[in-house]
C-alpha cells in the first residue's frame, strides 16, 4: 500500500437523531486500525473526526449527547467522508448540511453513507442515478423519494467506486471493514476486526 501523505483523514457527520451505532460503529472501525496500525508501524494511519454544523452537542436518536469534534468550516477536506443515517426528516432540510456533503464529497476519495444516510447522499446530490442501498425498511421510501436510483434490496452495501452506500447498523459495520481493506489493506481490515472480537461478513 502506498500512503504518502498520512494520516488520512475520516470525517463522520453527526446531527440531532443520528443512530449512535450509525456514527459509532464506523469510528470505532477506524480508530481502533489507527491502534493496529501505529503498534505495527510506528505512526498514525487515520485522522478521526465527527463534524457537526457547529460545535454545539448533538442530540442522538435515544438521546445520547455527542460533542463533536469539528464543525464544518473547520473540516475543509478528507480522504474519507462517513454520512450516517437516522430520523433525517429535519436534517435533510438544512441546505447548509447539504452543501457541506456536496463540497466536501467532491475532494474525497470515498464518500459513504450508512442506513438512511443513503437519502442525504441523494439530497446531496452525490449519488443520482446509480446502484444504492439503504436499511431494508426504508428502500421503498429511498425508491419514491429518488427515482432515478437503482436502490437494491439484496446486497448488505453497495461499492461504486467514490460512493459506496450500505444497509443498517450491522453492514454499516461490515462496509466500513471493506472501506478500510480498500484504503489500507486486508490484513488490517482482518487484525481490525479481530482486535475487536468482531466476526466481520466481508461478503456484501
Amino acid at each position: 500500500m502506498t500512503t504518502p501523505h498520512l494520516p488520512l483523514h475520516v470525517a463522520i457527520l453527526v446531527f440531532d437523531d443520528v443512530d449512535v451505532l450509525d456514527f459509532a460503529g464506523p469510528y470505532e472501525v477506524f480508530t481502533t486500525a489507527n491502534r493496529v496500525y501505529q503498534r505495527e508501524h510506528g505512526q498514525s494511519l487515520f485522522e478521526v473526526q465527527t463534524v457537526a454544523l457547529s460545535m454545539q452537542s448533538v442530540r442522538a436518536r435515544a438521546g445520547l449527547q455527542v460533542l463533536p469534534d469539528t464543525d464544518y468550516a473547520a473540516c475543509p477536506t478528507a480522504q474519507v467522508l462517513i454520512v450516517p443515517g437516522g430520523v433525517v426528516t429535519a436534517v435533510m432540510q438544512c441546505q447548509a448540511t447539504l452543501a457541506w456533503i456536496a463540497k466536501l464529497s467532491a475532494k474525497t476519495q470515498i464518500t459513504a453513507s450508512v442506513c438512511t444516510g443513503s437519502f442525504l447522499l441523494a439530497a446531496s446530490g452525490i449519488i443520482t442515478t446509480e446502484r444504492v442501498t439503504t436499511h431494508w425498511e426504508d428502500v421503498a421510501d429511498l425508491r419514491a423519494a429518488f427515482p432515478l436510483l437503482a436502490v437494491c434490496d439484496d446486497q448488505r452495501w453497495v461499492d461504486n467506486g467514490h460512493t459506496v452506500t450500505s444497509a443498517g447498523i450491522s453492514a454499516g459495520l461490515d462496509m466500513s471493514l471493506h472501506l478500510l481493506a480498500r484504503l489500507a489493506g486486508a490484513a488490517l481490515a482482518v487484525s481490525t476486526a479481530r482486535q475487536m472480537d468482531y466476526a466481520w461478513n466481508a461478503q456484501a
